[in-house]
């Protein structure tokens, strides 16, 4: 897989940059800022709901019309508890337990791709070795018991792609165009 090319300043990518706020005019650029900005408001919130001991909540209404809610606790105890004294204390305990369930879940998930990134690094290696063409090529009996899983997964991943393009394939209609016939004088 060819890298892309550096750039002026010796840096891979443009980073972080400011948008001008105005309407995005493209359609699928408009969705995709919309879920980003969306996932970045939903931590923000929640991150002030954690520190903050704050009752948060938060609703977005698509383009589509489609309502999003986040809230600390219930909306309606939000709106309805302005003025009311905090929350329980149970809540908060909940509330940091779940955090800390999630951060653990995301490690987990981080340690994962990591085993799953190694055991693809092991095979393309022995692709590279061995002079195979394709990485399912790769001699199994090379592999280790921790990329073998891994390796399953990718065939079978392979195989589901192959068959759901042969399908695909099959059921668009081929154009008919009538043959003609040789020119012989």
């Amino acid at each position: 897989m060819a890298r892309p090319p550096l750039l002026e300043n010796g840096k891979k990518t443009k980073g972080r940059q400011r948008r001008e706020l105005r309407r995005v005019e493209d359609k699928e650029a408009r969705q995709v800022t919309f879920s980003k900005r969306k996932a970045g408001l939903w931590k923000k919130a929640s991150e002030l709901a954690l520190l903050c001991h704050a009752r948060v909540s938060v609703v977005v209404v698509s383009e589509a019309g489609r309502a999003f809610a986040f809230s600390s606790s219930s909306a309606d105890a939000v709106l309805g508890g302005c003025g009311d004294s905090d929350a329980p204390e149970e809540d908060w305990e909940d509330l940091e337990a779940l955090c800390r369930e999630t951060r653990e879940r995301a490690a987990e998930v981080e340690k994962e791709a990591e085993r799953m990134s190694a055991a693809g690094n092991k095979v393309l290696e022995l692709q590279r070795l061995t002079g195979k063409r394709f990485w399912f090529e790769v001699d199994t009996a090379a592999l280790g018991e921790e990329e073998l899983p891994v390796f399953v997964r990718a065939l079978r991943r392979l195989r589901d792609n192959v068959g759901r393009r042969a399908d695909k394939k099959q059921a668009t209609p081929r154009s008919t165009v009538a043959l003609e016939k040789p020119y012989r004088p």
